[in-house]
């Protein structure tokens, strides 16, 4: 079973390995989305929403939301972002019945990328 909880966040960035007009600083309003596998426990939960959105909430939104994803990563296209996202969850999301299934970052409604860790 997969759990998913999706996310949102504005931030600034701009390619500089990249030759077109996203060299240059701009700015996305990303969606996040998290996909936890796992079997429910005794609550019949793979894990809690509140407690995901606590975990993603500190860890990734609190880096990410209103700052220049540059200051993060160097080259901040989508593809190095989920992977970047992945690095930061996979292991905080490793239980005994569940871990990270899957990252989905989203720039626009319809361009985004998926990574599951390979």
């Amino acid at each position: 079973m997969i759990l998913v909880k999706e996310f949102e966040f504005d931030a600034a960035h701009y390619l500089p390995e990249y030759y077109g007009k996203c060299e240059k600083l701009h700015g996305h309003t990303y969606k996040l989305v998290i996909k936890v596998e796992g079997i429910p426990d005794k609550e019949g939960m793979i894990i809690d929403f509140i407690k995901l959105k606590d975990i993603v909430t500190s860890t990734i939104l609190n880096r990410l939301d209103h700052a220049c994803l540059n200051d993060v990563l160097p080259q901040p296209s989508a593809e190095n972002i989920a992977i970047w996202v992945w690095n930061q969850l996979v292991g905080i999301l490793k239980a005994e019945n569940h871990h990270l299934h899957e990252v989905e970052v989203w720039e626009t409604k319809t361009s985004g990328v998926i990574y599951g860790g390979k």
